[in-house]
């Protein structure tokens, strides 16, 4: 056997250990999801047990109060809305900055990505004194408004349609096609990968975020999964730990399930444009 083969099973078998040792918590937490507490953490531990049932995800989802199904459906609201408005506006300004001439573009563009660099925490209170002036306090609104433009998504957006040829973009003005419809019928369908990669990356964003909610909001059955589930976990303490993890099993399974159904989609849309013909 050459050198090389050697090498590549040594770098393969590496990897397999590395992605295991990543994955098993994950594993060891969606099996403990279905086990009562006493089978938890017995010794040996074992993956499969013979009591295991949907009892702790019954409980989490209609018998607590407010139940997790309350919290996943804020979580559901705020995470659709935002993503949606977030793709209408980053689609819409990408196209703008990349294919439109206008007095001080480039310069709007860059003071624009520059708000990229101050953090949540400097906007919080400026935030939170126009949230209770504009009377939107401890509603879903105020997580979902400031969500609804993003400066990362219009720069993934505008380095798409820079590449898009402007021949397209003329060939649709001499057909007498509007700006408009050029926008959403010729350049708009070209940009899939890019608003696929745009709307994972949001949806992962807004479904894990914890400051926001938990500063703006007040009433618990307006809490989104996040903050439920913090607020389940203080109230638990040990004595309930598998409703515990069945909870965060709740909280992660449509992450999982959304990645794993586009990250083809999201590998092509951070890589377009990177390999120049």
């Amino acid at each position: 056997m050459k050198r090389q083969d050697v090498n590549k099973i040594l770098m393969t078998v590496i990897a397999a250990i590395i992605c295991l040792l990543i994955i098993y918590p994950f594993i060891w937490m969606f099996a403990s999801a279905f086990k009562p507490l006493a089978e938890i953490y017995q010794f040996p531990p074992k993956l499969i047990t013979e009591n295991m049932s949907l009892k702790n995800f019954q409980h989490v989802l209609f018998n607590q109060n407010p139940s997790f199904l309350l919290y996943f459906k804020n979580t559901v609201i705020v995470t659709v809305v935002s993503v949606v408005g977030t793709l209408l506006t980053s689609s819409m300004a990408g196209y703008a900055f990349a294919k439109m001439e206008f007095k001080f573009r480039d310069k709007m563009f860059l003071l624009y990505l520059c708000t990229m660099m101050v953090p949540f925490q400097v906007l919080m209170v400026p935030q939170f004194i126009q949230f209770k002036f504009m009377g939107l306090f401890n509603t879903l609104a105020v997580l979902i408004l400031p969500r609804l433009f993003s400066p990362l998504s219009t720069f993934l957006m505008r380095q798409f349609f820079v590449d898009i040829p402007d021949e397209i973009i003329e060939a649709g003005r001499i057909d007498g096609a509007s700006e408009a419809k050029i926008f959403w019928r010729l350049i708009l369908p070209l940009a899939k990968p890019s608003m696929a990669t745009i709307a994972i990356l949001n949806f992962v964003w807004r479904w894990n975020e914890y400051e926001a909610p938990l500063i703006f909001l007040t009433d618990k059955k307006l809490y989104t999964l996040t903050v439920g589930l913090t607020n389940f976990i203080d109230e638990a303490g040990f004595s309930l730990d598998h409703l515990v993890i069945a909870g965060a099993t709740v909280a992660m399974l449509p992450i999982l399930i959304i990645f794993l159904i586009g990250q083809r989609y999201m590998i092509e849309g951070l890589t377009s444009g990177s390999v120049k013909g």
